[in-house]
């Protein structure tokens, strides 16, 4: 084992590599779970930084036992990019929580909103004024996963329309379209709830 660790493979490839590899690892956690304290998730993210905290401790006693390699220090920033982006993609697949959507169409609703509500989507429709005048905003709090579909179904009707999206921490009451899937966190949020 000591000669292996005494190569020049060792020091200047492997090492750097798990290096690398913690790295992603604990700023995609942290990523994460930055995300789950913005969205309250109390039981979640505290785990979460438990191992994102173990991992980097590990990295970083590599790092210090190997000062005077600099493959080292561009292992672990690339591993820091990397992470980041990897935990972004990650929370962006798993689509947990829910957001407010303002739609601001430059044509008539009727068949929009129409469609929308067929479509199982709560849409309440307010009377606005703007700069060319009046018309209706269409405001809806949908599932995360379900964004995709709705601005879909909004582009469809009125293409290149005005629209925003925000993420909300929590929603009280309010009608949501009934579930396909169920996300291997939504349990995470039951106990959330619980604990309130």
């Amino acid at each position: 084992m000591d000669e292996l660790m005494n190569l020049p493979v060792f020091t200047w490839v492997i090492i750097p590599l798990l290096i690398f590899i913690a790295r992603v690892m604990d700023v995609s956690i942290g990523t994460l779970r930055l995300i789950f304290i913005a969205k309250g998730f109390k039981l979640l993210a505290p785990i979460l930084g438990f191992f994102e905290v173990i991992i980097w401790l590990l990295a970083i006693s590599q790092i210090m036992q190997q000062l005077n390699n600099f493959m080292c220090y561009i292992a672990y920033g690339l591993g820091f990019a990397a992470g980041n982006y990897i935990g972004i993609v990650i929370d962006e697949k798993m689509s947990i929580g829910n957001v407010i959507v303002r739609v601001f169409p430059k044509e008539n609703t009727m068949g929009l909103i129409d469609h929308l509500r067929e479509n199982n989507f709560g849409v309440t429709a307010i009377d606005v004024e703007g700069k060319s005048g009046k018309y209706k905003m269409l405001f809806s709090i949908i599932k995360r996963k379900d964004a995709k579909e709705y601005i879909g179904m909004v582009n469809h009707f009125n293409p290149n329309v005005f629209y925003t999206v925000e993420d909300i921490k929590s929603v009280g009451e309010g009608y949501f379209r009934s579930s396909r899937q169920i996300s291997p966190f939504s349990s995470f949020y039951f106990l959330r709830r619980k604990g309130k």
